[in-house]
């Protein structure tokens, strides 16, 4: 898979994969990173991160509120493009951001960083029936290892309170339903065919 995008080698591309908790975007992510060498960027860490914990450590704060406060939020924000920027300046050539970047004040943020670090940018808008949603939020409550604080009374808030991307040309929706590995080779296909149409 990484050699799919070795003709764009000399490009900084940076992607980021976005959607509502349990969407499927970290897995996802991780997974593309280990297969083409991509640097990972999370957002859910680096936020623990910034606030002093480890990236494991438990913080079921309310809605907006403690460490997911709008303010701590659009810092992590600037932070991952930092981090992106620092990871381009050393000789990398591709990075991915994740998180929910449920705002299009947060994405348009990103659109003019990667503009100024000369990258071309897709945004995945991962997503999953509710049903699956449900299951894997259940599944992680239970996982101690688990980074997100994400559960279902965060998925209703989101459902209501998502600016979704129905109208940005550089967004990719992809369902995130089925084997990750079977997924990461479709999704491969679906992001080189965009950097080869040029329009990134």
């Amino acid at each position: 898979m990484a050699s799919q995008l070795l003709h764009f080698e000399g490009e900084r591309i940076l992607l980021v994969f976005m959607g509502l908790t349990a969407g499927g975007k970290s897995t996802l992510a991780q997974q593309y990173a280990m297969q083409t060498g991509g640097i990972h960027i999370n957002t859910d860490t680096e936020r623990k991160k910034l606030a002093g914990l480890s990236p494991t450590q438990k913080r079921p704060d309310g809605v907006e509120q403690g460490i997911y406060s709008p303010e701590l939020t659009a810092t992590t924000y600037e932070h991952l493009l930092d981090l992106a920027e620092e990871a381009f300046a050393r000789g990398e050539h591709l990075v991915l951001l994740d998180g929910s970047y449920s705002r299009h004040t947060y994405r348009e943020a990103v659109r003019g960083r990667a503009e100024e670090m000369g990258a071309r940018l897709l945004f995945i808008f991962c997503f999953c029936s509710e049903q699956e949603t449900r299951k894997r939020l259940d599944f992680r409550s239970r996982d101690v290892s688990a980074v997100s604080d994400g559960r279902w009374e965060i998925y209703l808030y989101q459902k209501k309170s998502f600016e979704f991307p129905d109208k940005e040309k550089d967004c990719l929706f992809f369902d995130t339903t089925g084997d990750p590995a079977t997924l990461t080779k479709k999704l491969a296909s679906g992001i080189l065919k965009e950097l080869q149409a040029g329009t990134l």
